[in-house]
Order: structure tokens, then sequence, then C-alpha cells
């Protein structure tokens, strides 16, 4: 039998463990079995995909299921079964296993759903299939018997995490992607909008095998590998011989990506995390909400002061990326509490701070509360919220207008000198996007794609209507312009360069040095060199240096 694995990725520099997963556990448990891998994404030409799939002529057809590409696998699986009849379809991953019967009746082509972890499924699938038997005996299914009726089998017993085989015997097409990998599976905590929630026995890998694998990683020198790990740092055994494997085997460039629970962490780890090498390490942290209300109706554990610690903590090592979440829409939170949240986090100062929406994912405890919170959702994936008991529409529409002002001037790092003086000038953090988006709506900004440069001139002009001192933010604004690289043009508001080109050829460290270095005078008189041989290992920024007047 002829089996291809399909995946359809958000993004291609993303990868697809789960296939991956199946094909190791597969291969390793049924003799002679031989599992294809086909993997693509949603911004691929879907008559390609279909191509692609066509001419591989599976018997036996597998698609991951998500929210981001359950709508391209529904059109792509309808045409196959058209094209291919007799292929046997079938479907897993979350957004399948907890909608199993629901696709099923809506698509007679689909012949079953493998529900919940799926490697030992798959196995015992691909053995029944192979020899013909009646798939009653595999747990961890529904599917539709010969008589057209759905069938529905036990729920399958967790596996032994080392029981299942790594996944990446060879790196072959996985240059510049992500590498995804886990050490856990499940998740202590009983977050209702979570569907690792359901699972809350946590299972770990061992040690000795999670170190063999990491120094594959680190032997090959992939760029980045994240793990999928629901809460990193739920057992600090784990957690401190995981990093200081990767602190003593540090191959000075993999990055390792962890998510984890801020206020677990102690001193020990803290300091284990200073003394990481910058860019080693970073951590995703989801804060949520600041709400004591909305944290305790999520069913949600933070202690909040130990969170802003903890952070403050890795911040101050200068060597850690630390990326900070906030849900709206979440039950108990208003905008004005929203707005709060906010500000709250965006001053634990996180080098990335993630405004999403929350997502009403079938199976959740969110989902069976929807009446109680007055909470309509999108009917269609990714079944974000559109308004709650205490957030209606109008306040949604307002907030995704600031989630694009914090990722064009927060989360790009552009603007980094500029946003530091003026979000306290304004007050408020919050107010200051909030002002931003209503800006860029009045004048129509929105749904354009504007260049680098367009945007200072857009923040600029914005500075100026607001009445804000200009000289003062147009030096600030070049700073961050020349931070970043040697831009080939310069901003309207930008100083004429003619006027000081001269007494920049007198600086000796500007002398054939070409685009490397670039000298600045400022309004205020300061000459800044931003030298683009040396940067912040961190963050990418260009070393500067004030160079005196005289």
């Amino acid at each position: 039998m002829k089996v291809l694995l399909a995946a359809v990725n958000a993004k291609y520099i993303h990868s697809n463990l789960g296939v991956y997963s199946l094909k190791a556990y597969g291969e390793s448990q049924v003799p002679g079995l031989a599992v294809e891998i086909g993997e693509y994404t949603i911004n691929h030409r879907m008559d390609l995909v279909l191509q692609d799939i066509y001419l591989k002529k599976p018997e036996f057809l597998g698609f991951s299921c998500y929210i981001w590409n359950i709508s391209q696998v529904e059109e792509l699986a309808e045409d196959l079964s058209k094209l291919l009849p007799g292929v046997r379809i079938w479907l897993g991953g979350p957004e399948a296993s907890y909608r199993a019967e629901e696709l099923l009746k809506a698509h007679p082509w689909a012949e079953g759903v493998m529900a919940g972890e799926g490697e030992e499924t798959f196995a015992c699938l691909m053995r029944a299939m192979e020899r013909g038997e009646d798939l009653s005996g595999v747990d961890g299914i529904l599917y539709r018997n010969s008589q057209g009726e759905l069938v529905r089998t036990p729920p399958r017993a967790p596996m032994c995490m080392d029981e299942i085989p790594f996944a990446y015997g060879d790196l072959k097409g996985f240059e510049n992607r992500i590498i995804y990998y886990e050490s856990s599976r499940g998740c202590p905590f009983s977050c209702s909008y979570c569907l690792s929630s359901i699972d809350k026995s946590v299972r770990f890998r061992s040690l000795e095998l999670v170190r063999r694998e990491l120094d594959f990683f680190l032997e090959k020198k992939v760029p980045q590998v994240k793990f999928v790990d629901r809460t990193f740092n739920c057992r600090k055994s784990h957690t401190m011989a995981v990093w200081s494997h990767i602190l003593d085997h540090d191959n000075g460039v993999t990055n390792f990506h962890f998510e984890i629970s801020a206020d677990l962490l102690d001193e020990e780890e803290i300091r284990l995390l200073n003394r990481m090498r910058p860019g080693l390490v970073q951590l995703e942290i989801g804060v949520q909400s600041t709400n004591p209300e909305t944290i305790r109706e999520i069913r949600r554990k933070t202690d909040l002061e130990r969170l802003e610690a903890a952070v403050d903590a890795v911040r101050r090592g200068n060597n850690v990326h630390q990326h900070l979440d906030l849900i709206a829409g979440l039950p108990w939170e208003d905008y004005g509490s929203f707005a709060r949240s906010f500000d709250r986090v965006y001053r634990m100062k996180p080098d990335q701070l993630q405004l999403g929406f929350l997502k009403v994912l079938r199976g959740s405890y969110m989902a069976e509360a929807a009446g109680e919170y007055g909470l309509i959702a999108r009917s269609c994936p990714p079944y974000e919220v559109l308004s709650t008991r205490w957030l209606p529409h109008e306040d949604v529409i307002r907030l995704k207008g600031i989630e694009e002002m914090v990722e064009v001037y927060y989360n790009s790092r552009q603007f980094t000198e500029t946003l530091g003086v003026l979000a306290e000038e304004w007050g408020s953090p919050f107010a200051l996007f909030e002002s931003l988006a209503r800006y860029y709506g009045e004048k129509g900004l929105f749904g354009i794609s504007h260049s680098r440069l367009a945007r200072y001139e857009i923040l600029y002009r914005f500075l100026g209507e607001a009445g804000l001192d200009l000289e003062k933010y147009r030096d600030l604004l070049m700073v961050d312009l020349y931070l970043r690289e040697n831009a080939k043009s310069r901003p309207s508001f930008a100083p004429d360069p003619g006027s000081f080109k001269g007494r920049l050829r007198e600086i000796p460290e500007l002398r054939g040095r070409g685009k490397m270095v670039h000298g600045e005078i400022l309004g205020d008189g300061r000459i800044l060199l931003f030298d683009y041989e040396r940067r912040d290992s961190l963050t990418g920024n260009a070393a500067v240096k004030e160079i005196s007047a005289e």
C-alpha cells in the first residue's frame, strides 16, 4: 500500500513534526511500511498542490489538520477523491480530533479520523489495513464501515515518550527551516481556551534521549530548534538539565525556543539563563491578562508580581529574547481592562508583545461556556472572537487596529529609541497605539503595503499633528533609521546631508569604511557613528559611537 502523509503548513519556514513522528513510529512498528511525506504551505497555489499529490498516486492519504489549514485540506481532499477513486483518505490532528463526527458526516470522501495522539494509532491502522482486518480493533479512531455507518473505537491510552523514535533521521529539506521538537507532552495547567489542558498528565522524554537528540541538532548547526512543550519549565530538574546541556554544548549558531511560565522561574534558573550566549535562547511567555477576575475565570494560575520580577531579571541579562503574549476577548476583560493589561505588560519591556485574539477551539471549555459569556466567534477557522458580554464588536475592531500598530512600530524593533521616549510622554502606551491606529484610520493608511521609509514619515507627520517637539523626535527617528541599516534613501524630514558632509570627511573612523559605517549629525549638534560591522548580537542593531563635535 502506497502511503502519503500530507502537511499544509502556515509558512515555508515551518515544518510539521506530527507527520514525521507518525512516519518514524509507523515504519519502526510495521515491517515493510514505507511512508512518503508531502509538505506544502497555505500560500501555495492549491492546484499545484493537487497536481503534486495526484502524481504521487497514494493508496492511503492522511492529512494533518489545524485551524490554519482545514479549509485547504477539505478542498484538496474532495478533489483528490474524484481524481483518485478508491484512495483511502484519513484526517488527523487537533482540528480533526474534536470535529471527527462533524467532518465525516459532511464529507463522504473521508474514511476516518485519527483522534488524539497519533503515533500508535497510525501504526495499528496501517497494520490492520495491510492485513485486511476490520478496523474496529484499532483504538483511537472514528471511521466509516462498509455499511456507511460511523464507528467510534475506544480512546487510546497516552504513550510513553521514550517509545517514540526520533523524527529527524535526515535533515535533507530542512535547510533554513524551523525544526520542531518535543521533550514532553501534556500540560499541568487547565487554561479554559487551550486544548493542551485536556491532557493534564505531563509525560517527559528521558534526558538521556533528549541530550542525544539535541546533540544531533547542534552538530548539524540547524538555525533554530523550537520546543513544542506546552509549559517547558513545569519540572525544574528537566528544565535545568536541558538548559545546562545547550549552554555547555553551544555551537555559536543554533537558537532554542521555549514556551514557559515565567512565574515558575527561580533564581537558579535565571542565573543559568543569564549565562547564555546572546541569541542562544528565546522565551515565549503567555501572560494573557493581568485582570485577576479574568485569570481566575480562565482557570489559569499566575503570580503576576513574580512573573514581572522574573521577566525583569532575565531582561537585565541582555542576552535572552523574550516574547510576551496577551489575548483579547477573554471573559471579564472589557476594553478598559485590556488597556490596563497591555500597559502593564508593555512596561515589562518585552522584545515582542503579541496582541492576539481568542480562538474558540472545539473541544475546549471556552467553547462549552460560549453561551454563558455571550461569546460570538467566527464560524469558520480560526474561530476568532467577534464579541463577548464585555467586549462589543466595535471594540474588537479598535483592538485590531492597535494590533497592527504594535506589529509595525513595536515588534518590528525599528523604532525603539523613538517609542522609548514617546510612550512615556503619552502617559499610557496603549493610548499611544490607540492614537496611532485612529490616525491610520482617519488618513486611510490601513490596507496599504508601506515601505519602511514611509512608516517613518507617517510617524513623523503623526507627531507633528499631535503638537510634539518635532526637532527632538526628528533626531530620535534618524537614530532608529540608521541603527538597523545604512539606508540608501533618507526620509523627507531628514536634514540635507550636504550641509554636513564636509565635517564628516574629517572624521578618521569614516575613512575607507564605505557602507559599513554611517555618520549622522543630529539637530542637537551630536555626531553619531553607526558601525554595521559591530552589531548587538541580540537585537542586530549597529554599534553607536558619539564623536566630539570638535
